[in-house]
């Protein structure tokens, strides 16, 4: 019965956990066994080969378990040891034993076989007209950095939202700025750490348009939780115009609360940690970029819905919202606050 009640508030927790880390306050796909590109499709395959070895092995125990205690005899704390084969042959629990390790070897060894083969299904997947990303992690959000092009003016930055073209391969090289990190978007891939002064490259492609989210999927810290990264895959028109957006400099604010909040953005603290391109304080790395920050779905790497109210209550009082980031309250008046939002949300 402890058994059984341990089990159950394991899934539970387990579920609730997962549960915390798939909250997206957009609609998204995050879902380990529907695939949506042929690297899912082979780990997926793959987990059903370890789900049905598992299980049969499992499943074997508990019947070996079973068969023994039923041919055991009764006995209670009274009873005397039963020592008939202490210093005795057994040359058919030998067999047994010796046909449970035959087969447990057998069984270990197809698993590394399956492994081997999707791995080498998975390498031979063309990368013909690849997107190539660069994803750095950080605590607790990812810069994500277009490098495909021959001019320095055809790279561009982004935060925590990755746009790639449906039925291209996508070569993402993947980095750590602080602490390990691993990113998984269960749908297109499997996961990959990102190792602090070590590089790793993680491939996928999405054959069916949609919004997946990827989640840091390495306790990281605090708000490892609140790490996600949503990739969203759109036809290849659409994705076309999406990155000739991107690599237009940030526009001027037209009217005078813009243009006031331009200013507040510049002479506050906000100028220190975010790069906005075109504007006189572009270098700033600290923080995500913020270019064309009123374009994406989400802040906060997947914490709030980008929208006017959500972005005020996060440049108010982030800890409330994400305890523990590094970006601290702006004590801001509400008419400069308003400004600065008006400003950001028209960055698109």
């Amino acid at each position: 019965m402890r058994l059984l009640l341990g089990a159950a508030v394991t899934v539970v927790m387990l579920s609730l956990a997962d549960y915390a880390m798939a909250a997206t306050p957009v609609d998204t796909v995050h879902d380990a066994l529907h695939a949506f590109g042929p690297q899912a499709a082979h780990f997926g395959k793959l987990w059903n080969i370890f789900l049905f070895t598992c299980t049969a092995v499992f499943a074997a125990i508990l019947i070996a378990l079973v068969i023994a205690l039923r041919r055991a005899p009764p006995a209670d704390e009274s009873s005397a040891a039963d020592l008939s084969n202490v210093n005795r042959q057994e040359p058919a629990l030998k067999r047994h034993v010796t046909r449970a390790v035959v087969a447990s070897a057998l069984a270990l060894v197809a698993l590394i076989v399956a492994s081997v083969f999707t791995d080498r299904a998975m390498a031979r997947l063309s990368l013909v007209n690849a997107v190539n990303v660069e994803i750095t992690g950080h605590q607790w959000w990812w810069t994500v950095r277009y490098i495909d092009g021959p001019n320095a003016s055809d790279i561009f930055t982004t935060a925590n939202e990755m746009h790639i073209p449906v039925g291209r391969p996508v070569i993402i090289q993947l980095s750590a700025d602080d602490v390990i990190h691993s990113l998984w978007v269960p749908n297109l891939a499997g996961k990959k750490d990102l190792i602090p002064g070590r590089s790793a490259t993680l491939q996928l492609r999405a054959d069916h348009p949609g919004i997946y989210r990827g989640q840091c999927a390495e306790f990281c810290g605090l708000e490892h939780a609140l790490m996600g990264l949503l990739v969203i895959a759109e036809p290849q028109d659409q994705y076309d115009r999406w990155v000739a957006g991107q690599k237009q400099p940030a526009p001027e604010p037209q009217d005078a609360q813009a243009q006031r909040g331009k200013q507040v953005f510049q002479s506050s603290s906000c100028a220190m940690c975010h790069a906005i391109a075109g504007a006189d304080f572009a270098g700033a790395q600290r923080g995500p970029d913020l270019t064309h920050v009123a374009s994406r779905q989400t802040l906060a790497a997947g914490t709030l819905k980008n929208t006017r109210e959500e972005m005020a209550a996060w440049i108010r009082d982030p800890q409330t919202h994400k305890p523990g980031t590094a970006m601290p309250a702006t004590p801001l008046s509400q008419e400069d606050l308003d400004a600065v939002v008006a400003y950001l949300g028209g960055l698109k």
